[in-house]
């Protein structure tokens, strides 16, 4: 068997981080063992505990770390003992200043529900049953970063506030692929979403995404207006594969994905650029409240770190594997608390963290 070696740049931030990181850590570690994967894992500051140890969210050497690395490893930032700094001292402000430090213009969110936790959806169970789709958003333009912006006061002393919804043909066109390769890799279906029928940046869109299906022969796709994919997302979600849009409604449209789970503790993310590392984290917060005390689920950033497997070191075995021992562990019955029901066993961070190393075993 032949050896791979990557580094990976790991920040565990704030709250529950460090908790979720670590268990982490030592399955990615197990992982290795298995299918002779040498990984080198250097921790590093970010959030609230790099400001409080430098004074800054995003310490200049936590950048250059993760720049030297193949993937990076995030936890989750931030906490109510920060929330009185000035804004750009905040600790998600380490959020934007990784995104562009690293050029990362792609967040990939699947939205994937576990048989077994069919129970813990609002929706009903004949709806949500097999869901397994991906939403691919587009992070660094259109209306977040769209100029002009602001508050203005109007020559009769109105005031007018101002965002712009804009896109270049290339940022288009490098999200597309992104989202046409994903495709590939999973069931072969691409949905765009936009609202061509009022937006001419929505327009563009639709022309420069259909452009690119040429180069995808294998893969089928289909457009839907924003509205109607909302509501197709919650009538008929097994219809979805991948979903590729803009940055607001990718924004809207995959945290209304995640409630198809259940529970936003199951949820990972990817953020990937041009090349270069991407950065792989769970989709929920800090959870201060619950910090520290062993009853985080970990297995969102488990399975971000199977997703850095699988988009940032292309390690399709080691990832499939891991996903398949979260989903042996669940079938066995084991929940934290988030995601316990009557019935099932109720287990900490620590103790479901050995019961995937185990069914990696």
């Amino acid at each position: 068997m032949t050896h791979r070696c990557y580094k990976i740049a790991v920040l565990p931030g704030d709250g529950i981080g460090p908790e979720v990181m670590a268990v982490t850590l030592e399955v990615l570690a197990k992982l290795g063992q298995k299918y002779g994967i040498d990984f080198v894992f250097s921790q590093a500051l970010i959030g609230g505990s790099a400001i409080d140890q430098t004074g800054q969210p995003l310490p200049p050497e936590t950048l250059e770390l993760c720049r030297q690395s193949d993937g990076v490893l995030l936890g989750a930032v931030g906490g109510p003992q920060w929330d009185d700094l000035p804004s750009h001292l905040r600790p998600e402000q380490a959020l934007l200043g990784l995104r562009s430090g690293l050029g990362l213009f792609a967040n990939l969110r699947p939205a994937k529900v576990f048989p077994e936790l069919v129970q813990a959806s609002p929706l009903k169970p004949e709806v949500i049953h097999g869901v397994d789709l991906l939403v691919v958003r587009e992070l660094t333009g259109g209306i977040y970063f769209g100029q002009p912006k602001g508050i203005f006061t109007t020559e009769t002393g109105e005031l007018r506030g101002v965002n712009t919804m804009a896109y270049r043909a290339s940022e288009i066109d490098r999200i597309g692929q992104v989202a046409f390769a994903a495709a590939q890799k999973r069931r072969k279906n691409l949905c765009s979403v936009d609202k061509a029928n009022v937006l001419e940046v929505s327009q563009l869109w639709r022309q420069r995404i259909t452009a690119l299906a040429a180069a995808y022969p294998d893969v089928t796709l289909t457009h839907l207006y924003v509205d109607n994919a909302a509501m197709q997302l919650i009538c008929r979600p097994r219809q979805f594969d991948v979903i590729v849009t803009a940055n607001l409604f990718g924004d809207i449209l995959s945290d209304e994905a995640a409630m198809l789970t259940g529970s936003i503790g199951m949820l990972p993310s990817a953020s990937l650029g041009a090349g270069g590392p991407g950065v792989f984290e769970p989709v929920h917060g800090s959870a201060p409240d619950i910090a520290g005390q062993d009853v985080a689920n970990p297995l969102a950033q488990m399975l971000s770190a199977a997703m850095l497997l699988r988009y940032g070191l292309a390690e399709m075995e080691a990832a499939e594997a891991l996903e398949t021992a979260v989903a042996q562990v669940l079938r066995q019955g084991y929940r934290t608390g988030d995601i316990y029901t009557e019935g099932t066993q109720r287990v900490g961070c620590r103790e479901m963290g050995a019961r995937v190393a185990a069914a990696i075993a």
